[in-house]
């Protein structure tokens, strides 16, 4: 799965329902180029799916499925594994480094993350 894919599909997982053209807009790539990669997760294991709008019948929108569901889930359990490992592999004095760094530098970060506004995204009424 490319990092495009696992993205959009994350978001929606994250955000729920949405427009494919918001999706477009908020992933930054073409809408032509989004709707090829809808109709793959459609087709690939029913991975998305499209779903009437709530509130107007007219529009579909793009949601992920409970497959889709169960396969970021296991790509983030294997993920997490990986990570989880990694320390494993460097000299002691290199993991009491990174702790340390780690310790100093997460405070910063969070506050950063806490300060930064949250960008919105086109037709959907939320910020991303």
């Amino acid at each position: 799965m490319s990092l495009t894919t696992a993205s959009a599909l994350g978001r929606l997982d994250r955000e729920g329902p949405i427009r494919l053209t918001a999706l477009a807009a908020a992933e930054g790539i073409a809408r032509p180029s989004m709707t090829a990669l809808v109709q793959r997760l459609e087709n690939q294991g029913s991975l998305a799916s499209r779903v009437g709008h709530p509130e107007d019948g007219r529009v579909r929108l793009v949601a992920v499925t409970d497959a889709g569901r169960r396969l970021l889930a296991e790509r983030r359990r294997a993920h997490r594994a990986r990570v989880a490992d990694m320390p494993a592999t460097l000299p002691e004095q290199d993991v009491r480094a990174l702790g340390q760094a780690m310790r100093t530098a997460l405070p910063i970060v969070q506050r950063m993350l806490q300060a930064a506004p949250q960008p919105r995204v086109p037709g959907t009424g939320s910020a991303s």
